[in-house]
């Protein structure tokens, strides 16, 4: 960003030098390195409420990628804006932008004319649109919005695993993401880091997502179909939670997750008589290990409450989270604790409360993950979680048509009815409604 920053502070010299250059009679038929910026449909009408049009005149676009560490008011200051006309900007583009959610990678671009001075900042936010702020004929800076098109397909693909599921998802023409999902939709039944085999099949029926025509991926799974081991795991989505059911309804969600890593391998198991690698003694192992990379993503397996986010002598950073049922979990020798977590913080299953690393008595980074139950350390491999409440009875005669429908997309590829589709899984609304005069209605953010 640097480098683009210095690049534009020395095309806006340039520019002004050339400017200054040219006498009142000495107007060129062309602009020299001027090109006429794109309209993108933003501003063919005046703000509700203004008199005064977008200011239209040849203009120089700058497209510029944020990255880490930067946000609005430096992204403004790096364009050589006076404080007035940032505020003005920011106030502009409160209405349309959560800017906290600014994220790098994210481009904008800024429009300046043959003086040198920015006249328009556009703002491309991911996946929903983009948001243009000009410079109006009467000094006011008035924004406009464009809404990306999106439209979902729905698509049916099956495969078999003779390496990673990755690479069978991959063979299938699917993005390798996909993996995730699914692991996501079976997180409580199946361990995607210890119980796949190769030969595993799989059926998955999915939403691919496309914004202005461009694919974006795997968007929300609809049906899924494991086989493992003898085994048949099947994951339906229904209602408006969006929350997975077996075929008989009953939710796949239940009180913890079979593992605290989405991907990663278990490197030592539960033991009461373990050789301690540090130490070069004999000693119980109350936890499972699971290797993973310094800095991978550790999730609570359920939702409760943290008891400690500190440094607990050999385990190094440790949280302990208290669950329902008089449960503890433990996790050690983490890098850090994700932002927020503390004792007496309100986790949910599933939020990431810190990270793998190698911190206390540890040769390399993974995870130790222990479970104590009534004051007594359990196998965390062998809880049997009791799952959550069932569908509704009225409700089940149209979960078990949607049943049907999933499983022949499933089976043979039958395109799911719309109509059904939109009542037993309806898309979530993302933005709240807006109050009454709200010049915008949507906070705009991933």
């Amino acid at each position: 960003m640097k480098k683009q920053r210095l690049i534009f502070g020395s095309v806006l010299a340039g520019l002004g030098a050339l400017w200054i250059g040219l006498s009142p009679e000495s107007k060129p038929a062309e602009p020299v390195l001027v090109s006429q910026a794109p309209r993108l449909g933003m501003d063919a009408e005046p703000a509700a409420g203004s008199d005064a049009g977008v200011i239209s005149s040849t203009q120089i676009p700058f497209k510029f990628v944020i990255e880490s560490g930067e946000n609005l008011g430096s992204l403004l200051a790096g364009l050589h804006l006076e404080t007035p006309d940032a505020q003005a900007i920011t106030k502009a583009l409160a209405d349309y932008v959560d800017f906290r959610k600014l994220r790098p990678g994210d481009t904008y671009t800024a429009y300046v004319d043959g003086e040198g001075r920015t006249r328009a900042f556009e703002l491309v936010v991911e996946d929903r649109g983009e948001v243009r702020v000009a410079l109006g004929h009467g000094g006011e800076w008035i924004p406009r919005w464009r809404e990306f098109e999106r439209e979902i397909q729905v698509r049916r693909i099956e495969g078999a695993l003779e390496a990673t599921l990755e690479g069978a998802i991959r063979e299938t023409g699917a993005s390798p993401m996909l993996a995730y999902s699914m692991a996501d939709a079976l997180q409580w039944d199946l361990d995607f880091t210890r119980d796949l085999r190769l030969g595993d099949r799989f059926r998955v029926v999915f939403e691919q997502l496309f914004v202005d025509g461009k694919d974006r991926g795997p968007h929300r799974i609809l049906a899924l179909h494991y086989e493992n081991r003898g085994e048949v795991y099947e994951a339906f989505r229904f209602g408006d939670d969006g929350g997975f059911y077996d075929s008989e309804g009953r939710p796949m969600k239940k009180m913890f997750l079979r593992s605290p890593l989405r991907f990663s391998r278990v490197t030592s198991r539960f033991s009461r008589r373990r050789f301690h690698p540090v130490l070069k003694v004999y000693r119980p192992h109350y936890g499972v290990d699971y290797g993973a990379s310094t800095g991978t993503p550790v999730r609570a397996t359920g939702s409760g409450t943290v008891v400690t986010a500190a440094w607990k002598g050999g385990g190094g950073r440790t949280v302990t989270v208290r669950h329902p049922n008089d449960y503890q979990t433990s996790y050690l020798h983490l890098s850090r604790f994700a932002k927020g977590i503390r004792s007496g913080r309100r986790v949910q299953q599933g939020e990431v409360i810190g990270y793998v690393g190698s911190t206390g008595l540890a040769t390399a980074p993974h995870l130790d993950y222990r479970v104590k139950h009534r004051g007594r350390w359990i196998n965390p491999l062998s809880i049997k979680s009791v799952p959550a409440r069932p569908i509704p009875q009225k409700e089940l005669p149209e979960f078990v048509a949607w049943r049907d429908a999933l499983r022949r997309s499933l089976d043979s590829g039958d395109p799911l009815s719309e109509p059904q589709l939109a009542r037993a899984v309806p898309l979530p609304i993302e933005e709240p409604e807006p109050s009454p005069g709200t010049p915008k209605p949507k906070v705009l953010g991933r």
